[in-house]
C-alpha cells in the first residue's frame, strides 16, 4: 500500500471514528433528555459518514489523492456541519434557539467552498520530461 493510500486509508478510519463517537454521544445524551428528541442529534454521525468516509473512500477506489490543503478544508467542513448539527440538537431538546445557528452551516459552507475552489484551481501534477531521441 502506497502512502498516498494510507493517508486516506488514515481519512475513513478518522471519519468512520467521528461518525461512530457522534452516533454515541447523541445516543447517550438522548437517553438522558427525558425522551425529547431532536432528529439534528440523532442523525449529527451523518455528516462525517456521508461527507467525511465516503468521498475518501471514492478517491481511494480511484486512485486519486485530493492533496493535504483541501482534506484540510474538507475536514474542517465536515467537523463544522456534525458539531452545529449537535448544538442545533442540544438546543432543540432544551426547547430553545439561538441566533448563533446560523453560522454552522455558513462557516461549513465557505470550508468546502474553499477546498472545491482548491481543487478545482490547482495545477495538475507536472508530466514527466518527455527526452527526444
Amino acid at each position: 500500500m502506497c502512502t498516498l493510500d494510507r493517508k486516506l486509508l488514515r481519512q475513513i478510519l478518522l471519519h468512520l471514528g467521528a461518525a461512530v463517537w457522534f452516533a454515541f454521544f447523541g445516543a447517550v445524551y438522548e437517553h438522558f433528555s427525558h425522551e425529547v428528541y431532536s432528529y439534528w442529534m440523532i442523525y449529527a454521525f451523518a455528516f462525517p459518514l456521508v461527507l467525511g468516509a465516503l468521498p475518501y473512500t471514492v478517491c481511494m477506489m480511484k486512485s486519486y489523492f485530493p492533496g493535504e490543503r483541501v482534506i484540510h478544508r474538507w475536514n474542517a467542513a465536515v467537523l463544522t456541519w456534525a458539531v452545529g448539527s449537535v448544538f442545533k440538537g442540544v438546543l432543540d431538546i432544551y426547547g430553545t434557539t439561538n441566533s448563533l445557528l446560523t453560522i454552522y452551516p455558513v462557516a461549513g459552507g465557505l470550508l468546502a467552498a474553499a477546498a472545491l475552489a482548491i481543487l478545482a484551481f490547482r495545477k495538475s501534477p507536472a508530466s514527466p520530461p518527455v527526452s527526444a531521441e
